[in-house]
């Protein structure tokens, strides 16, 4: 097919099927294989799961669908998208200002994102030498230590990711993302299920299918509920402009509506198989918890990796199965900013990459060095307000002030904003023309789901992580 390009300064991808699994890419990653596991162990298991699936159709689904159709309608990057876009319904070019929190929201998290990706890379290798044999779990910790402590080996291990990363972006969509992308996803399923294949014989399948699906609704509460919907959100790399930027090169007959059900579908099963994957081995090893944390994979998976027969093949599939993940989705977090760059600033493409990608280097040293030798260096965030005082964060390193500030506030506050914009600021002419491919009735149900349920339940999350509903109680003096 013949490399076409588009106003994002780019080529279209040649086909559906490479966007769906260069967006599923993108949203499969380190919160699928390692959040999710140890968030739904902390939440009950079950009832967690069920209201995650729930969250995923009713918040996640509408959201993905919107973030597409703007990319689609644009063909810009996403700063230049929403500024097109707004003005092209007759609002304020400031609702650019989404775009921008996006693309910084999605520069900050890669800068630490590589750092996590460079560990998992390196646990690879530990893996392949054998390292977890025998290993028990003061081992595991000792070894996480030594690792995530010593500055320059993370650094270097950060560095080679990065490299990897600019590299494949350097090359274009077609030359360098859909290739990579079409190489990387089918491994990436195929070694998932390899390893739920080898958890089932090795460990407690039973009890794991029994934790992860039967669901007791007494451990529902209102952390669950909450936990659950930003799990589903930021597990399908929403808010961030890399799903709107893929939307950009895809083509005009592709279904926006089809497309999003096969990331969505495709994400959340990864989510489910990981935890299928992981917890039959925990499960088989005395002592060990499903509610670990987030320790689980770094600390407890190399335990049980040391305990089971044929653990350092095991071992080496997840790690690799990790590191593959978390380098689709830094490639989907690159992209962005190359594209403005190129786009809006007449950078080359192969230069924006360099230039983009060792600025996140830079920034991700703040990481590095937050396990290192700023371990015992600490930021508080506390506004004042009015005439108190509210702190929010206290004594955090610089990589919990970055991940929260990330995750936690501008990612739920650009989702709830993005599905506000087109559910209220964008002419419902353009929003039909967009999705003329959805039957009436489910665009009706899409377009209520935009408007009344998917920015409230957005901003439900931003409320509940942030704790500003507290800090409102201050301000108003409701307490």
């Amino acid at each position: 097919m013949q490399e076409q390009n588009n106003e994002a300064g780019n080529a279209y991808w040649s086909s559906r099927l490479a966007f769906i699994l260069a967006a599923t890419g993108s949203a499969v990653g380190l919160g699928n294989i390692w959040k999710f596991p140890y968030v739904a162990g902390e939440n009950g298991g079950g009832a967690f799961v069920a209201i995650y699936l729930l969250c995923i159709l009713l918040i996640g689904l509408p959201i993905m669908m919107a973030e597409i159709m703007l990319g689609r309608r644009s063909r810009k990057n996403p700063i230049a998208a929403m500024q097109f876009l707004a003005e092209e319904s007759g609002r304020s070019k400031r609702w650019a200002g989404i775009g921008k929190m996006g693309v910084c929201a999605g520069f900050l998290i890669l800068s630490f994102y590589s750092v996590i990706a460079g560990w998992s890379l390196a646990y690879v290798f530990r893996a392949i030498g054998g390292m977890f044999t025998n290993i028990d779990l003061a081992g595991a910790n000792q070894m996480w230590t030594d690792l995530s402590s010593d500055a320059e080996r993370t650094l270097a291990w950060h560095s080679i990711f990065m490299i990897t990363v600019v590299i494949i972006v350097s090359r274009g969509v077609t030359g360098g993302l859909e290739k990579m992308i079409k190489l990387l996803m089918p491994a990436l399923f195929l070694l998932l299920l390899v390893l739920v294949g080898i958890s089932f014989t090795l460990g407690d399948a039973d009890k794991a299918i029994s934790y992860l699906f039967d669901v007791d609704f007494s451990k529902i509460s209102t952390g669950v509920v909450a936990d659950a919907m930003g799990q589903a959100f930021f597990s399908l790399s929403l808010g961030m402009g890399a799903i709107l930027m893929y939307g950009a090169y895809l083509p005009k007959n592709a279904s926006i509506a089809k497309t999003s059900l096969a990331i969505v579908a495709a994400d959340t099963s990864v989510a489910v198989i990981s935890g299928l994957a992981i917890f039959p081995l925990v499960f088989a090893i005395p002592g060990l918890e499903a509610s670990s944390g987030p320790s689980l994979v770094f600390k407890a998976l190399p335990q049980v990796f040391g305990q089971i027969e044929g653990g350092t093949f095991v071992g080496t599939l997840f790690f690799t199965l990790l590191f593959i993940a978390a380098l689709t989705s830094a490639i989907s977090l690159l992209e962005p900013v190359v594209s403005w760059l190129v786009t809006q600033r007449g950078y080359e493409r192969t230069h924006a990459a360099r230039v983009s990608g060792f600025i996140i280097w830079v920034l991700g040293l703040g990481t590095v060095f937050s396990f290192s030798i700023w371990s015992d260096a600490t930021l508080t965030l506390a506004p004042k307000i009015g005439d108190k005082i509210y702190v929010i964060l206290e004594n955090q390193s610089f990589f919990s002030m970055v991940d929260f500030s990330t995750s936690n506030v501008m990612l739920p506050l650009g989702g709830a904003l993005m599905a506000y914009f087109v559910g209220f600021m964008m002419k419902p002419e353009i929003v039909e023309e967009e999705m003329n491919d959805l039957p009436t009735a489910l665009f009706k149900l899409w377009y209520f789901l935009i408007r009344n349920v998917a920015p409230v339940a957005a901003l439900v999350i931003f409320i509940h992580v942030t704790g500003i509903g507290a800090a409102m109680s201050v301000l108003f003096g409701w307490s």
